[in-house]
């Protein structure tokens, strides 16, 4: 058998266990039909380009658009079978929830709109997906999907209605669908014992991110900007005016500076490429006021990860996980370098940015399948040592 028949034959045993759930076989035909034109077709994956990949009928990108854009069929069951089998096959150490932007034209792709995205310095039209991954020793894989919709989407009816979007999704903040996502992942697997890794700083809350993951009770890791108030330690306390002990708060950037107050560990470790990362740590809390108030004081720990090439102050994490090794705490924190990588590899060998996504099941449509497609490409290319594919 041809390497091209082979990987068709075992994409569509891989979709035929994906796909199960469709209730109707023409539906599980086409869903076989675009994981495969997904995995095949170079260059941009337009429904042209895929089509012509696996058919020669003149209707086949017609019928394409049908499955994915207007096919009324659940997202949900593939997207938890997806995360089921790369559970079972890539022993994963850590989930991680990361952005994706995906520019658009136009003012009909479901939830566009201009936003300024800090990696290009510039306002963009795009939608915005948030993505669920499981990350292991050598990457990380897409396993589920939340689309976010500005509240001009929300508010308006015949927005609504041309996009399909169904009457009980509301306006969510990133960070929401972010810690949607975290309980799903630890609802529908068995690694709810791994920790959780976030960095969202150019997008959400990263202090509702923090309080929502403590909430979970997830072992987890926060990117936080500079700015984020902190409690410097339980036992810094100043006097308030009615007596009661008062937090002293400082700025995330400001607490490792000289005076602060704080006791302060620094440990330096080794990161990919042999680059050297010194590490200073120190616990820390989230202020309580207002809706928080009544919440029991966590400790954290703060840390700045400074690269020995980043004469300046590096990344700041956030993490609860207060009594690992700081090595372990970074190793595990410094694998969000492997989402980037899967974002990148899914923009340009998987079609992320490809798909118009004027309805909102096309979009997440869309997405799991190219989800699928990712995970049965990443599958496919194991060590051959590896066991055979669970059933």
């Amino acid at each position: 058998m041809t390497g091209s028949l082979q990987q068709q034959a075992t994409a569509f045993d891989f979709a035929e266990q994906i796909f199960a759930h469709l209730p109707r076989s023409d539906q599980r035909r086409w869903a076989h039909a675009y994981l495969v034109s997904l995995l095949r077709t170079p260059g941009k994956k337009s429904m042209r380009r895929l089509a012509a990949t696996i058919s020669d009928s003149p209707t086949a990108a017609q019928s394409l658009h049908q499955f994915v854009n207007a096919s009324p069929w659940e997202w949900e069951p593939a997207n938890q079978e997806i995360m089921r089998w790369a559970e079972q096959q890539l022993n994963p150490v850590a989930w991680q929830v990361d952005v994706a932007v995906m520019r658009k034209r136009g003012e009909h792709s479901c939830g566009v709109h201009r936003r300024f995205v800090p990696d290009t310095g510039r306002s963009v039209n795009c939608q915005v997906g948030i993505g669920g991954f499981l990350v292991h020793r050598d990457g990380a894989v897409p396993v589920d999907w939340r689309l976010f919709l500005p509240g001009a989407w929300v508010r308006d009816s015949n927005r609504r209605a041309r996009a399909r979007i169904p009457h009980d999704v509301a306006a969510q903040g990133l960070e929401d669908h972010a810690l949607d996502l975290a309980r799903a992942m630890s609802e529908r697997t068995r690694l709810a014992a791994v920790p959780v890794i976030a960095d969202l700083t150019a997008h959400a809350g990263a202090g509702t991110l923090v309080r929502g993951f403590s909430q979970l009770g997830c072992d987890f890791g926060v990117a936080v900007p500079g700015n984020l108030p902190l409690v410097v330690g339980r036992h810094l306390q100043a006097p308030r005016r009615d007596g009661r002990p008062q937090p002293v708060v400082l700025p995330a950037g400001k607490f490792f500076e000289p005076g602060h107050g704080g006791s302060l560990e620094t440990t330096i470790c080794t990161a990919p490429q042999g680059r050297t990362l010194t590490v200073q740590a120190g616990l820390v809390g989230l202020p309580r006021s207002g809706p928080f108030e009544k919440l029991p004081q966590r400790t954290y720990r703060l840390l700045s990860v400074r690269c020995d090439r980043q004469p300046r102050s590096g990344t700041l994490w956030l993490t609860n996980m207060v009594h690992r090794r700081i090595e372990d705490v970074i190793a595990t924190v410094q694998m969000q370098a492997h989402t980037k990588q899967t974002l990148r590899d899914l923009d340009g060998g998987f079609g992320l940015q490809d798909f118009e996504g004027r309805s909102y099941p096309g979009w997440h449509h869309h997405m799991t399948l190219v989800s699928a497609a990712y995970v049965h490409n990443v599958l496919e290319h194991r060590d051959s040592r590896q066991p055979a594919l669970a059933s």
